[in-house]
């Protein structure tokens, strides 16, 4: 499989056919249940429903009274639903994670080639060198860069002779299209 170009439906394929999608289902699932803010927020809702605060409706039936709280709530309550999921596969510390380290070593199988593709890297550990290490010309990650972007005001090339101080080299997280 050496030379074969991985291709995202070949990682997506892999990942559910080894039960991998479902697994990780679960866990959002179970997440969303343990949320407190999402519940007392969804029964918040409820309390102040204009279909069950209508006068009348305790003589409908529950089919009725379900299906007109469903046509009134369904939208709000599946948007903040969305919303928490995904807070939680972007969350770069727990499920998020998890899913980009899952997806990677799914494609390194796939491509033969040895985990991690992309190291880890920690702004957190980043910062603690650049305090131990006193230095004037601290150098940066490519996390770093490529969040904030950065504009370079050369005075000097690599080996010391002088170039002009026009010279503006600028990296973007988001390319020109």
């Amino acid at each position: 499989m050496g030379s074969s170009v991985i291709t995202p439906e070949d990682v997506l394929e892999t990942l559910m056919n080894d039960g991998t999608i479902d697994a990780m289902r679960l866990k959002i699932i179970n997440q969303l249940k343990a949320n407190g803010e999402l519940k007392s927020n969804a029964i918040k809702m409820m309390e102040q429903s204009k279909v069950l605060n209508t006068p009348g409706a305790e003589k409908q039936t529950k089919r009725e009274l379900f299906d007109a709280l469903r046509q009134e709530l369904e939208g709000p309550v599946l948007e903040k639903a969305s919303k928490s999921v995904w807070e939680l596969i972007l969350d770069q510390n727990g499920l998020g994670k998890e899913i980009s380290e899952t997806v990677e070593r799914v494609f390194c199988q796939l491509s033969g080639e040895d985990p991690p593709l992309f190291p880890p890297s920690s702004n957190e550990t980043q910062l603690e060198k650049e305090k131990k290490t006193p230095s004037s010309s601290k150098k940066r990650s490519f996390s770093d860069v490529s969040k904030e972007g950065v504009h370079i005001h050369a005075n000097e090339s690599a080996d010391g002779s002088a170039i002009s101080d026009n010279v503006t080299t600028s990296l973007s997280p988001h390319p020109r299209k």
